[in-house]
């Protein structure tokens, strides 16, 4: 009898253990312990000016005092701007081929690879001035991506590709577009799965502290793969709340009890 009420003490500390810490389920932790309310050391967003890659898209707009004029470089018309379709900005936009290129009608091929898309924007104006137009067009040049598209896998709520049609998304606003990470997602250690001219790099992010917000990879990027990994509780099948936990308590005495009461008939 006691080598059974041993081993239910045992079984009972292993399921507690393995319940899930409260403090690892919440974001934004000021893990220093400070009695302020306040964000510390008044932390500010980080974010680089985006550089253009390979495959990405970008919309291109050109307008001037005489809009016929510049019909032919805006494929979409100006009825149709407004289009929000991921599909139309596919089949409208220009992408960036292997070389770094995009081809625009009247102007052939523009590398763009490396420009952010305000430098794009200059070199395009410059080329109409320099080539077709005089500055008396008043051209003016607008470029942006055609939306920025994100992966996320694993321990979220709806894994898949995503895209919003924002210049700046950060991490949280990304999640919450592909749902909530659950309980059983590890949120100390998000992975970033980043394209860079070199190759893919992974970065990881602590949600559950406040400094994450100084991170350089709180914004994502086009193309970026977001990936959760499940916390150890959820391979090993155990409890992620307390009651939860005592659930799985009751039941393994359970069926301890049944076990001994039938042997102790034979």
């Amino acid at each position: 009898m006691k080598r059974i009420k041993l081993l239910i003490i045992l079984l009972v500390c292993v399921i507690v253990s393995s319940c899930i810490p409260h403090k690892d389920t919440i974001y934004l932790q000021n893990k220093e312990n400070s009695i302020n309310n306040t964000i510390p050391y008044n932390l500010s967003e980080i974010q680089k000016p985006y550089r253009v890659q390979i495959n990405d898209i970008l919309n291109v707009r050109v307008k001037a005092i005489d809009q016929e004029t510049v019909e032919i470089l805006n494929p979409i018309g100006e009825e149709n701007l407004n289009a929000s379709s991921a599909e139309r900005s596919y089949f409208d936009g220009f992408t960036v081929d292997v070389h770094g290129n995009i081809r625009i009608p009247t102007l052939g091929y523009i590398n763009v690879l490396g420009f952010t898309t305000e430098e794009i924007e200059k070199i395009i104006e410059k080329k109409l001035l320099d080539e077709q137009f005089k500055i008396t067009a008043n051209i003016f040049v607008t470029v942006k991506l055609a939306g920025l598209r994100f992966t996320a896998n694993g321990e979220v709520g709806n894994p898949g590709s995503v895209v919003l049609f924002k210049e700046r998304v950060n991490i949280f606003e990304a999640i919450a577009n592909v749902g909530e990470i659950p309980v059983t997602g590890n949120k100390k250690a998000v992975k970033i799965i980043r394209q860079y001219p070199q190759g893919q790099k992974i970065h990881t992010l602590d949600l559950t502290d406040v400094k994450v917000m100084r991170s350089p990879y709180y914004y994502i990027q086009p193309n970026d793969i977001i990936y959760v990994e499940p916390l150890k509780q959820k391979s090993i099948g155990t409890g992620e709340t307390a009651i939860s936990s005592l659930s799985a308590i009751v039941t393994v005495v359970s069926l301890l009890s049944t076990t001994v009461l039938l042997f102790s008939r034979l």
